[in-house]
């Protein structure tokens, strides 16, 4: 008598690169993410940030700089969470409808909200306000 597995077999190329996209992404956001704390928090000082502190940091001489930093900080960040959600959704969602239905919805997210962060900094970097 044999018994088979309830868990999907998860195989191919995609996941091998999933899972090797996680290690990377999360060993570049730690690095991201604390300079962009301590240049936000320690250089700049919190009580000195303001919105024209930003328009300026995306919108000056380094302006191209701080927006590739920062649109590499929100397109790690959004999809190293997404592709946690996927993990997690293709581990508890055993139907395949609703599988399918949560992840449409958790794509459809992530790329609004891709577009809204990069036209938001793109929109400072040329000076249009």
């Amino acid at each position: 008598m044999t018994t088979r597995s309830l868990t999907p077999v998860k195989s191919g190329n995609f996941e091998t690169f999933s899972w090797f996209f996680m290690r990377v992404s999360a060993l570049l956001l730690i690095f991201l993410v604390v300079f962009h704390l301590l240049y936000m928090h320690i250089v700049i000082r919190v009580e000195n940030i303001t919105f024209r502190t930003i328009v300026d940091r995306w919108s000056g001489p380094l302006g191209w700089f701080w927006s590739l930093y920062d649109i590499t900080m929100l397109f790690l960040a959004l999809l190293h969470g997404a592709n946690g959600a996927r993990w997690v959704i293709d581990d508890y969602i055993r139907p395949p409808a609703w599988n399918t239905t949560l992840k449409v919805v958790l794509y459809l997210f992530v790329f609004i909200m891709l577009i809204i962060g990069i036209q938001t900094i793109l929109r400072f970097q040329a000076g249009v306000m």
